[in-house]
């Protein structure tokens, strides 16, 4: 061990020049080079494989880096910088070194006779008299005037830098705010550094702030308490409020920022002004919100009331003969509450058709396409998720496409994405059909209700007791509770349907009734546990052993684990670094890469967790030809099939075959799926699911939480852990309300518009 080496968690520094350059990232600056150590102990250690991001350095300039020493799974010891401070070179091999690789029209040869000629002025030289430099054989004076504008600007991206991290600002996030601001980067810092968390990604409020504390800006200043209540109306967002009730949102304020009611008050005001948040009185509060949510909002409800009024009624007097003509085609018979739904389908502009399980959705569907496409209709089948558009695919017969993919909705950072079909550009539908629609948020249904074109029926299918949305709002319960929706309720339990465990025991959970479980070739079953090590232990070898024993599923893409909770013993996080022993143990024959404290691994499992629309993918069809596309969505899920540590890229292919290559400065967008959490797993269907439940926080363990991951399941629940849990998650019936107000807005616009 040298003598710089000390413990794991000290910061230790090092100096050195760059000896070379050995891979760069032109999308984060992420580098990686040789430090030659200006004072090296025994030879072999004089040169040192370094990384740190620091986009702009070049070869013969010396560093002063300070971080820890690691160990790199492939290429063995090297130095992680977390900051670097810069100077030129002070050798004159390394002017040398530094000209020629740093500046365009300068090679070696050049750069020695500069050096020769100037020695230690070489660099006043070249920035403030480039007359002079033009007397070099060679450099003429128009080329020398290029090279002193190119140096002035490499020392002013220098200087830059430099001052950025004194605000004690990640290498990571100076990269993107140069690129923002340029030579103006340190002077909005000084002014208004709460600016970037609105304009970088990845900058949130809370680090802005930590910026803004350095840079000795006043906590009660005005720029940080508007950028405080933006930061907790997005926070609460996440949370599927689409706004906050003005005391809550002030005294949430106050408390964040440990500043007075009055003075959150004033922000606000402060922000109307600005036309940044929109305040509207409604019954009993006043209702807060981010003025994007208040559009969408606002703009989803009158939309809805135009086209339940707009869509001519089409059921004609050949119903009857047309349902019993599908009926014989088909080969069932349709109850009478499903026919209501057809022909409620037929003569309204807008439908809501929910039930549970085994109510009869999907024939009713089926029944739907075939009488409009009877009709001559042009119709669009959509569902808010690549798997859900799979089943609808598959049991319609018909194309089914992701709401994204419907609306043609591109560009791949968050907040920039921009559908192609709007008011300008509709659909080019007559009908759309759109199931799974318990998971769409306001955001999404507003997008999706501007690219339906005038006179177009609208047919949202779902199930109204699953868990909400995980983006803000409650938008089919609040669209059924109006009651200013045409809405068919579905009830029936069809036959084949009650003669599965699975299905009933839904209806029962659902109903605050206890499953029925571990009877013999029923498909739901508990196995009994007291501790998360027991359940943990069992885990394991039931996915990967006695399921594909007993059911003939596969581990990797038929059994999927669901959990309660992200974090703790039985969180997704821990269960998925014990499936992956169990599943795919380490090899030598597997590359990796650690990312966000976990370990990928080839042949891992995992999900896209973020809509990236400009994500490109191919694959290779049946024929042997190749097929091109972007947009890989929430929830989609695949194989890490290649790691390429070189290339720094991260080969996943998800289902259906496409083939995406992640940089590594994507891979926040993907997280191991051995486990999901039950949020997660809406609008999928798996031939096995696994639920591990062993308490947890009243607040999560609910009813409706328990219902969806039951209904996940197509042939076998087991469920590991405990009675007593399972029991008190049936009887506890709390929602956690969300504050949305599309039902409100729908009551008020009817009686606005009509009740025509």
């Amino acid at each position: 061990m040298n003598s710089f080496e000390n413990s794991e968690t000290e910061a230790l520094s090092i100096e050195g020049s760059v000896e070379n350059i050995v891979y760069r990232s032109g999308d984060n600056g992420y580098t990686v080079f040789e430090l030659l150590l200006a004072d090296a102990g025994a030879a072999d250690s004089s040169r040192i494989t370094c990384t740190a991001y620091l986009p702009e350095i070049t070869e013969g300039e010396v560093l002063r880096l300070t971080g820890n020493f690691i160990m790199h799974p492939s290429y063995g010891r090297q130095f992680g910088a977390s900051s670097a401070l810069r100077s030129g070179p002070t050798t004159l091999p390394g002017m040398i070194k530094y000209l020629s690789s740093s500046i365009k029209g300068i090679g070696e040869r050049t750069a020695m006779r500069i050096t020769e000629k100037f020695g230690a002025d070489i660099f006043n030289i070249i920035e403030n008299h480039p007359d002079k430099l033009a007397s070099v054989k060679g450099i003429s004076l128009e080329k020398a005037i290029a090279i002193s504008a190119q140096f002035s600007e490499q020392n002013s991206l220098r200087s830059v830098m430099m001052r950025l991290q004194e605000f004690g600002i990640s290498p990571a996030f100076i990269q993107k705010i140069y690129k923002r601001y340029k030579e103006g980067s340190v002077e909005i810092i000084k002014k208004n550094p709460y600016l970037l968390a609105d304009e970088i990604i990845g900058i949130g409020f809370k680090t802005a702030d930590a910026i803004a504390s350095r840079a000795g800006l006043d906590p009660a200043s005005e720029f940080r308490v508007k950028a405080g209540i933006k930061y907790i109306l997005r926070e609460e967002a996440m949370n599927g409020h689409v706004y906050l009730e003005k005391n809550l949102l002030t005294s949430m304020a106050s408390e964040l920022m440990d500043i007075s009611e009055e003075a959150a008050a004033n922000g606000l005001m402060a922000l109307q002004l600005e036309r940044q948040v929109f305040q509207e009185p409604q019954d009993e509060h006043t209702a807060v919100y981010l003025n994007k949510y208040f559009y969408a909002e606002s703009y989803t409800a009158k939309r809805l009331i135009e086209l339940s009024q707009d869509a001519a009624d089409i059921s004609g007097k050949s119903f009857a003969a047309d349902i019993s003509s599908h009926e014989e085609q088909a080969g069932i018979e349709l109850a009478p509450e499903q026919k209501t739904a057809v022909k409620e389908a037929m003569s309204s502009g807008v439908l809501v058709i929910t039930g549970g399980p085994g109510t009869g959705k999907t024939t009713i569907i089926n029944a739907i396409i075939s009488l409009l496409k009877k009709r001559g209709l042009a119709i669009e089948l959509a569902a808010p998720t690549g798997r859900a558009a799979k089943r609808m695919e598959e049991a319609s017969g018909t194309e089914a496409k992701t709401i994204h993919r419907l609306i043609g909705m591109t560009g791949g950072e968050a907040g920039a994405a921009k559908p192609e079909r709007d008011e300008e550009n509709p659909v080019e539908a007559d009908a759309v059909i759109i199931d799974e629609s318990s998971m769409v948020d306001i955001s999404l249904m507003y997008a999706l209700l501007k690219a339906i074109p005038r006179g177009a029926r609208l047919i949202l299918a779902g199930d109204a007791d699953q868990l909400p949305s995980v983006g803000p709002g409650n938008v089919l319960k609040d669209i059924i509770n109006s009651g200013e929706i045409k809405v068919v309720k579905l009830t029936e339990i069809f036959r084949q349907s009650r003669e599965s465990a699975i299905v009933m025991n839904a209806h029962r959970i659902k109903a605050g009734k206890r499953p029925v479980y571990n009877e013999d070739g029923r498909g739901f079953y508990i196995l009994r546990r007291r501790t998360a090590e027991q359940v943990t232990e069992i885990l394991a070898g039931l996915v990967r052993d006695r399921l594909p024993k007993y059911s003939g599923a596969n581990p990797m893409t038929d059994i999927q684990v669901l959990t309660p909770m992200r974090k703790g013993g039985l969180g997704a996080g821990s269960l998925n670094s014990a499936l992956q022993r169990a599943l795919n143990p380490a090899s030598p024959r597997k590359r990796e890469k650690e990312y966000g404290g976990f370990v990928y691994r080839e042949g891992d499992k995992v999900m896209q967790i973020k809509n990236n629309y400009s994500l490109a993918w191919e694959y290779t069809k049946p024929d042997g030809t190749r097929a091109e596309g972007s947009g890989i969505y929430n929830g989609d899920m695949g194989v890490i099939t290649r790691i390429d540590d070189g290339a720094e890229l991260l080969r996943v292919v998800f289902d259906g075959g496409r083939a995406v290559d992640y940089a590594y400065a994507r891979l926040d967008e993907l997280e191991p799926a051995y486990a999901i959490t039950i949020h997660k797993s809406q609008g999928s269907e798996y031939r096995v699911v696994v639920i591990p439940l062993l308490g947890g926080p009243p607040l999560l363990m609910t009813r409706n939480l328990l219902y969806t991951a039951v209904t996940r399941a197509k042939e076998l629940v087991v469920i590991l852990g405990s009675e007593e849990t399972l029991a008190r998650m049936v009887d506890n019936n709390k929602e956690v309300n969300r504050f949305s107000a599309l039902s409100y807005r729908l009551k008020r616009l009817r009686k606005l518009m009509g009740n025509g």
